[in-house]
Protein backbone atom coordinates (compact mmCIF):
# COMPACT_ATOMS: atom_id res chain seq x y z
CA UNK A 1 0.00 0.00 0.00
CA UNK A 2 1.21 3.22 -1.08
CA UNK A 3 1.81 6.01 1.29
CA UNK A 4 1.28 9.59 1.01
CA UNK A 5 3.94 11.39 1.93
CA UNK A 6 2.96 15.11 2.54
CA UNK A 7 5.50 18.15 2.15
CA UNK A 8 7.32 19.56 4.76
CA UNK A 9 6.34 23.00 5.90
CA UNK A 10 9.13 25.17 6.40
CA UNK A 11 8.83 26.38 10.10
CA UNK A 12 11.04 29.47 9.47
CA UNK A 13 9.74 32.46 8.13
CA UNK A 14 12.31 35.65 7.52
CA UNK A 15 10.90 38.82 6.25
CA UNK A 16 13.36 42.35 6.18
CA UNK A 17 12.44 45.70 5.93
CA UNK A 18 13.23 48.01 4.09
CA UNK A 19 14.22 45.42 0.92
CA UNK A 20 15.99 48.03 -0.82
CA UNK A 21 17.97 49.43 2.10
CA UNK A 22 20.94 52.43 1.26
CA UNK A 23 23.57 53.50 3.17
CA UNK A 24 22.89 54.70 6.83
CA UNK A 25 19.30 52.43 6.92
CA UNK A 26 18.44 50.45 10.06
CA UNK A 27 17.33 46.99 8.72
CA UNK A 28 14.54 45.14 10.45
CA UNK A 29 14.65 41.36 10.26
CA UNK A 30 11.93 39.49 11.47
CA UNK A 31 11.76 35.87 12.01
CA UNK A 32 8.44 33.75 12.53
CA UNK A 33 8.00 30.18 13.70
CA UNK A 34 4.46 28.69 11.48
CA UNK A 35 5.11 25.74 13.83
CA UNK A 36 3.57 27.49 17.93
CA UNK A 37 5.57 24.80 19.57
CA UNK A 38 8.81 26.09 18.89
CA UNK A 39 10.16 28.32 21.32
CA UNK A 40 13.49 28.54 20.49
CA UNK A 41 15.05 32.52 20.19
CA UNK A 42 16.32 32.83 16.78
CA UNK A 43 19.82 33.91 16.08
CA UNK A 44 20.23 36.74 13.24
CA UNK A 45 23.62 37.47 11.67
CA UNK A 46 24.95 39.65 8.65
CA UNK A 47 28.89 39.43 7.71
CA UNK A 48 30.80 38.66 11.29
CA UNK A 49 28.63 40.41 13.33
CA UNK A 50 25.76 38.50 15.20
CA UNK A 51 22.63 40.20 16.59
CA UNK A 52 19.95 39.63 19.36
CA UNK A 53 16.68 39.38 18.79
CA UNK A 54 13.34 40.15 21.06
CA UNK A 55 10.07 38.98 21.23
CA UNK A 56 7.64 41.17 19.53
CA UNK A 57 4.83 38.72 19.13
CA UNK A 58 3.43 35.51 19.02
CA UNK A 59 6.21 33.10 17.47
CA UNK A 60 7.97 36.60 16.24
CA UNK A 61 10.96 37.50 16.91
CA UNK A 62 12.67 41.13 15.16
CA UNK A 63 16.53 41.85 14.87
CA UNK A 64 17.68 45.76 14.39
CA UNK A 65 20.74 45.95 12.08
CA UNK A 66 22.65 49.16 11.44
CA UNK A 67 24.40 50.46 8.14
CA UNK A 68 26.71 53.03 7.85
CA UNK A 69 28.25 55.25 5.49
CA UNK A 70 31.46 53.28 5.71
CA UNK A 71 29.82 50.36 4.38
CA UNK A 72 30.65 48.75 0.79
CA UNK A 73 27.08 48.65 -1.16
CA UNK A 74 26.21 45.67 -2.63
CA UNK A 75 24.71 42.55 -1.84
CA UNK A 76 24.59 41.95 1.70
CA UNK A 77 23.76 38.18 2.89
CA UNK A 78 21.72 38.07 6.41
CA UNK A 79 21.76 34.59 7.71
CA UNK A 80 18.99 33.55 10.59
CA UNK A 81 19.01 30.09 12.23
CA UNK A 82 16.69 28.82 14.60
CA UNK A 83 14.27 25.40 15.49
CA UNK A 84 16.40 23.63 12.88
CA UNK A 85 16.51 25.80 10.06
CA UNK A 86 18.50 28.13 8.53
CA UNK A 87 17.85 30.54 6.09
CA UNK A 88 19.59 33.11 3.77
CA UNK A 89 18.47 36.20 2.88
CA UNK A 90 19.78 38.88 0.39
CA UNK A 91 19.33 42.26 -0.05
CA UNK A 92 21.45 44.65 -2.10
CA UNK A 93 22.72 47.37 -0.25
CA UNK A 94 22.47 50.84 -2.72
CA UNK A 95 24.87 53.69 -2.91
CA UNK A 96 24.05 56.62 -1.46
CA UNK A 97 26.10 60.44 -2.08
CA UNK A 98 26.55 62.27 1.36
CA UNK A 99 27.91 65.80 0.92
CA UNK A 100 31.58 66.48 1.90
CA UNK A 101 33.08 69.32 3.83
CA UNK A 102 36.47 70.57 3.68
CA UNK A 103 37.98 71.61 7.05
CA UNK A 104 41.40 73.48 7.59
CA UNK A 105 43.10 73.19 11.52
CA UNK A 106 46.00 74.30 12.34
CA UNK A 107 47.39 73.32 15.66
CA UNK A 108 46.10 71.09 18.25
CA UNK A 109 42.33 71.28 17.81
CA UNK A 110 39.62 69.49 20.50
CA UNK A 111 40.99 66.40 21.91
CA UNK A 112 38.37 64.77 24.13
CA UNK A 113 39.86 62.95 27.62
CA UNK A 114 39.79 58.92 27.82
CA UNK A 115 37.07 59.31 30.61
CA UNK A 116 34.31 60.70 28.13
CA UNK A 117 35.10 58.35 25.06
CA UNK A 118 35.29 55.34 27.35
CA UNK A 119 31.75 56.26 29.19
CA UNK A 120 30.42 57.27 25.63
CA UNK A 121 31.73 54.29 24.45
CA UNK A 122 30.21 52.05 26.88
CA UNK A 123 26.86 53.73 26.33
CA UNK A 124 26.51 52.98 22.90
CA UNK A 125 27.00 49.45 23.29
CA UNK A 126 23.94 49.10 25.40
CA UNK A 127 21.58 46.60 24.57
CA UNK A 128 18.59 46.13 27.01
CA UNK A 129 15.56 43.70 26.61
CA UNK A 130 13.12 45.76 27.36
CA UNK A 131 11.17 48.22 24.15
CA UNK A 132 10.99 51.49 25.58
CA UNK A 133 10.04 53.67 22.51
CA UNK A 134 6.40 53.97 20.35
CA UNK A 135 5.55 54.53 17.00
CA UNK A 136 8.20 57.44 15.27
CA UNK A 137 10.75 59.56 17.12
CA UNK A 138 9.94 63.30 17.72
CA UNK A 139 12.28 66.04 16.74
CA UNK A 140 14.60 66.97 19.43
CA UNK A 141 14.75 70.67 18.53
CA UNK A 142 13.10 72.93 16.56
CA UNK A 143 16.29 74.83 15.07
CA UNK A 144 17.25 74.42 11.73
CA UNK A 145 19.20 71.29 10.42
CA UNK A 146 22.65 72.94 9.62
CA UNK A 147 24.60 69.41 9.30
CA UNK A 148 22.63 66.27 8.39
CA UNK A 149 24.02 62.51 9.13
CA UNK A 150 26.66 60.89 6.76
CA UNK A 151 28.57 64.16 5.69
CA UNK A 152 31.91 63.17 4.94
CA UNK A 153 35.14 65.40 5.57
CA UNK A 154 38.87 66.24 3.87
CA UNK A 155 41.14 67.73 6.75
CA UNK A 156 43.68 69.73 5.17
CA UNK A 157 43.15 68.16 2.01
CA UNK A 158 43.44 64.46 2.73
CA UNK A 159 40.33 62.79 2.61
CA UNK A 160 38.96 61.07 6.19
CA UNK A 161 37.87 57.50 5.51
CA UNK A 162 37.18 56.46 8.80
CA UNK A 163 34.74 60.08 9.30
CA UNK A 164 31.11 60.58 8.69
CA UNK A 165 28.74 63.00 10.71
CA UNK A 166 27.15 60.80 13.23
CA UNK A 167 24.17 62.28 13.66
CA UNK A 168 22.51 65.82 12.92
CA UNK A 169 22.61 69.28 14.33
CA UNK A 170 20.43 72.00 14.70
CA UNK A 171 21.14 75.26 15.22
CA UNK A 172 18.54 76.14 17.82
CA UNK A 173 19.60 79.08 20.17
CA UNK A 174 21.57 78.90 23.29
CA UNK A 175 18.68 77.69 26.08
CA UNK A 176 16.40 76.16 23.66
CA UNK A 177 14.74 72.87 24.52
CA UNK A 178 16.14 69.55 24.04
CA UNK A 179 13.18 67.27 24.08
CA UNK A 180 13.30 63.35 24.50
CA UNK A 181 12.45 62.24 21.05
CA UNK A 182 11.00 59.03 22.59
CA UNK A 183 10.14 57.32 25.36
CA UNK A 184 13.87 56.10 27.52
CA UNK A 185 15.98 55.59 30.45
CA UNK A 186 18.69 58.14 30.91
CA UNK A 187 21.86 55.99 30.90
CA UNK A 188 24.29 58.67 30.18
CA UNK A 189 24.76 62.10 32.33
CA UNK A 190 28.38 63.90 31.49
CA UNK A 191 29.36 67.30 32.07
CA UNK A 192 32.23 69.20 31.41
CA UNK A 193 33.33 69.91 34.75
CA UNK A 194 33.65 65.61 34.39
CA UNK A 195 35.99 65.58 31.94
CA UNK A 196 33.95 65.63 29.07
CA UNK A 197 35.95 68.48 26.77
CA UNK A 198 34.99 67.23 23.17
CA UNK A 199 31.12 65.94 23.66
CA UNK A 200 30.36 69.09 26.18
CA UNK A 201 27.50 68.28 28.35
CA UNK A 202 26.03 65.51 27.56
CA UNK A 203 23.09 63.67 28.01
CA UNK A 204 22.36 59.37 26.36
CA UNK A 205 18.98 57.72 26.63
CA UNK A 206 18.85 54.41 26.15
CA UNK A 207 15.42 53.43 24.27
CA UNK A 208 16.20 49.35 24.65
CA UNK A 209 17.00 47.09 22.76
CA UNK A 210 20.17 48.40 21.41
CA UNK A 211 18.61 51.80 20.23
CA UNK A 212 20.11 54.84 22.01
CA UNK A 213 20.30 58.48 21.40
CA UNK A 214 22.87 60.68 22.41
CA UNK A 215 22.17 64.79 22.73
CA UNK A 216 26.03 66.90 23.03
CA UNK A 217 26.92 70.76 23.81
CA UNK A 218 24.55 70.64 26.14
CA UNK A 219 24.17 74.62 28.27
CA UNK A 220 21.90 72.57 30.30
CA UNK A 221 20.66 69.12 32.02
CA UNK A 222 18.00 68.82 33.58
CA UNK A 223 18.09 64.91 34.06
CA UNK A 224 20.13 62.25 35.92
CA UNK A 225 21.26 59.16 34.97
CA UNK A 226 18.51 56.57 35.65
CA UNK A 227 15.38 58.96 35.27
CA UNK A 228 12.99 57.32 32.63
CA UNK A 229 11.81 60.03 30.77
CA UNK A 230 8.87 60.34 28.40
CA UNK A 231 8.59 61.13 24.62
CA UNK A 232 8.34 65.39 24.42
CA UNK A 233 10.10 65.83 27.87
CA UNK A 234 12.28 68.14 28.32
CA UNK A 235 15.71 67.29 29.12
CA UNK A 236 18.10 69.46 29.01
CA UNK A 237 18.79 72.59 26.24
CA UNK A 238 20.70 73.55 23.59
CA UNK A 239 24.56 75.26 24.19
CA UNK A 240 28.00 75.09 22.84
CA UNK A 241 29.84 73.54 25.29
CA UNK A 242 32.75 71.40 24.33
CA UNK A 243 34.16 71.36 20.89
CA UNK A 244 31.63 73.32 19.77
CA UNK A 245 32.33 76.27 17.31
CA UNK A 246 28.64 77.71 17.97
CA UNK A 247 25.42 77.23 20.24
CA UNK A 248 23.67 73.82 18.30
CA UNK A 249 22.76 70.01 19.10
CA UNK A 250 24.06 67.36 18.02
CA UNK A 251 21.75 64.53 17.74
CA UNK A 252 22.95 60.93 17.29
CA UNK A 253 21.24 57.66 17.23
CA UNK A 254 22.66 54.69 17.41
CA UNK A 255 21.54 50.66 16.62
CA UNK A 256 23.65 48.29 18.27
CA UNK A 257 26.87 50.39 18.71
CA UNK A 258 26.78 51.88 15.00
CA UNK A 259 25.83 55.43 14.19
CA UNK A 260 22.96 54.88 12.12
CA UNK A 261 20.55 57.63 9.75
CA UNK A 262 18.07 59.01 11.93
CA UNK A 263 15.75 60.45 9.66
CA UNK A 264 13.71 57.06 8.81
CA UNK A 265 13.12 56.87 12.63
CA UNK A 266 11.34 59.76 12.52
CA UNK A 267 9.51 59.44 9.50
CA UNK A 268 8.09 56.18 9.91
CA UNK A 269 9.37 54.60 12.70
CA UNK A 270 10.51 51.11 14.17
CA UNK A 271 8.05 49.42 15.91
Amino acid sequence: MAIAISPIAHALQVKVVPSNPKLGDTLWVVAQYDNPSINMTPQVSMGKQTYQTFLIGQNQFRALLPTTPLDKPGPLKITVSGGGETKEVTVKLAKRSFPTQSIWVSGGGSDGTDYEFDKVDAFKKLVTPDKLWKGKFLRPNQGSVTSGYGIRRYYNGVFAKDYYHRGVDYAGATGSPVIAPADGKVALVGRVSQGFKLHGNTIGLDHGQGVTTIYLHLSRINVKEGDFVKAGQVIGAVGATGGSTGPHLHWGLYVNGLSVDPVPWRDRGFE
